[in-house]
């Protein structure tokens, strides 16, 4: 179905009331899963933000909810839903009481993780939390702030090892498996993050630190230790950025990645039919492209490569021996 915008009534609210009829109407009950963003993106032929609205909305009239690890469902049980624009009711008075700076980024992560990056907004979030956008932007700034301070909480979440192991080898691999399975728990990160602009929070500059420590003796400089750290960095956060797409793609067809090759068949990479032509990839085992044996292969990979880079920088910092020098002068 798409919706004109010729007609009057913005499209959000057309939207909004289709959803609201097959709720009221028993169509879709109590618990069941609302559509996606995704899913009335295409149902619908419009814009992810609109789509985002539309949810929100029907949150705000109480109609549905978030439900982390499932999705926004129908809430309804009466028969009159609240009019549009009707803040859904917060116990302890005054709406805003409560509302502090960890509050609000903590709904956005969970609204950010259930639902993904794009649909997180200032609005969105008010709607969560029964307040205004006015009375967001006083405690967190735009959107733009909202998402460091995301980035920087969900660092905070999975802090460097303390003690860290010993060998510079074992420091940056549990840096990174560290970093991989954060992205694992918020696939929505990888969005977040930038190498041209990177967002230096405090607790994403600690990691940064972190990994240069481990390196700090081993004679490379301060350029080739953040250029060791932004190049694993970029490793991982490169697999991660399938994350979320794999995340939606769960949450649309309700098959993990596993389950929708299995379904398939395997190997996913090429057809039986295309065997002769392409008798390599076909010989590749099923499963052999999921993204953690994808981040292992690389890490070890870089790690290999990082141990001959100290190695040649150590060379060039020695001095050479007694008599080469001697040599060397005549």
């Amino acid at each position: 179905m798409v919706i004109s915008d010729s007609e009057d009534v913005p499209p959000y609210l057309r939207i909004t009331a289709e959803l609201r009829r097959r709720i009221t109407s028993g169509e879709l009950r109590p618990g069941e899963r609302l559509p996606s963003t995704r899913q009335i993106v295409r149902e619908f032929g419009i814009a992810m933000a609109t789509a985002t609205k539309v949810l929100a909305t029907l949150h705000q009239e109480g109609l549905a909810r978030p439900l982390p690890g499932v999705g926004t469902i129908v809430d309804f049980s009466g028969p009159h839903p609240r009019s549009p624009g009707a803040a859904r009711p917060r116990a302890g008075g005054h709406p805003t009481s409560g509302l502090t700076r960890p509050r609000i980024v903590r709904v956005a992560v969970d609204i950010a993780d259930l639902e993904g990056l794009a649909a997180l907004s200032m609005r969105r979030v008010a709607v969560e939390l029964g307040v205004t956008t006015v009375a967001l932007h006083r405690q967190v700034g735009g959107r733009g702030q909202l998402v460091l301070s995301m980035a920087d909480m969900v660092f905070a979440e999975a802090p460097p090892p303390d003690p860290p192991p010993a060998g510079w080898r074992r420091c940056l691999e549990a840096a990174a498996r560290s970093q991989w399975a954060m992205y694992r728990r918020h696939p929505w990160l990888a969005q977040a993050m930038s190498f041209t602009r990177p967002p230096m929070s405090p607790r994403i500059k600690a990691h940064a630190e972190w990994v240069m420590r481990a390196l700090h003796g081993l004679g490379l400089d301060p350029v080739a230790m953040i250029h060791v750290h932004a190049t694993l960095a970029a490793h991982i956060r490169g697999l991660a950025l399938n994350l979320e797409a794999e995340a939606e793609a769960v949450q649309d067809s309700g098959l993990t990645d596993e389950q929708w090759m299995d379904a398939h068949g395997t190997p996913a990479i090429t057809p039986p039919a295309a065997t002769s032509a392409h008798p390599l990839l076909a010989s590749v085992p099923p499963r052999s492209l999921d993204l953690d044996s994808l981040f292992e292969f690389g890490l070890q990979r870089l790690l290999d490569g990082i141990a001959i880079l100290i190695e040649t920088s150590r060379r060039h910092v020695q001095p050479p021996p007694a008599g080469r020098a001697q040599a060397d002068e005549r």
